[in-house]
């Protein structure tokens, strides 16, 4: 089972780096972001129990460029993190909601999976300002958390509902808010042009 397991997420893995070049030749495809806005209260919560993960500031530059092996290495960590962690949500893990923690234990619901891969992209090198968790919409009306990953070639998203790494606009979920690129600690808004009225979530 655990072979037929590796020998998909490698298949995965193979068509989505093997897809880089369709993300080069689309363009670039950036979130439109606004004013400061409230900061998840989940997040809130992880900033007190580990301060030294939101206190990153990123001096205002351009995102990192998209090369075919950072491609790799991002379609890479999304498929590792999204096999290894298994989903349960905080309800079940922790006996409440809004819980925001790394995975170490092998569990986590959404913002967990967002939270790890902005962790081991990190480890690799990637600045702060490229990796900002992103609450969204889904299109069943459900709160999500994803990752943005902020490149020369536009906004990505990692999802643990989704295999692929999707430029922003290829995806189903309407954005909200998510992390500055500037301060991991600040969230601004989302601005999608939709008619939609943007709620808070929290």
């Amino acid at each position: 089972m655990k072979k037929t397991a590796s020998k998909l997420l490698l298949l995965a893995t193979a068509i989505q780096i093997s897809a880089w070049g369709t993300a080069y030749a689309a363009g670039p495809a950036f979130m439109h972001t606004g004013i400061r806005t409230t900061q998840p209260v989940g997040h809130y919560e992880f900033c007190q129990k580990l301060p030294q993960e939101c206190n990153e500031r990123t001096p205002k530059q351009a995102p990192v460029e998209l090369t075919r092996k950072l491609w790799a290495t991002i379609v890479n960590i999304n498929n590792s993190v999204n096999t290894r962690v298994k989903p349960l949500t905080d309800i079940e893990q922790w006996g409440k909601e809004e819980v925001w923690s790394y995975p170490d234990t092998g569990f986590g619901d959404c913002e967990d999976y967002a939270l790890e891969k902005r962790r081991e992209l990190m480890s690799v090198g990637l600045p702060a300002g490229d990796l900002l968790i992103t609450v969204a919409r889904r299109s069943n009306g459900d709160g999500h958390a994803v990752l943005t990953v902020r490149t020369s070639l536009g906004d990505f998203i990692l999802d643990n509902l989704e295999s692929k790494v999707l430029v922003w606009t290829d995806t189903d979920n309407t954005y909200l808010k998510r992390q500055s690129d500037q301060n991991s600690g600040v969230w601004v808004t989302i601005n999608e042009g939709r008619e939609d009225a943007v709620a808070s979530v929290h």
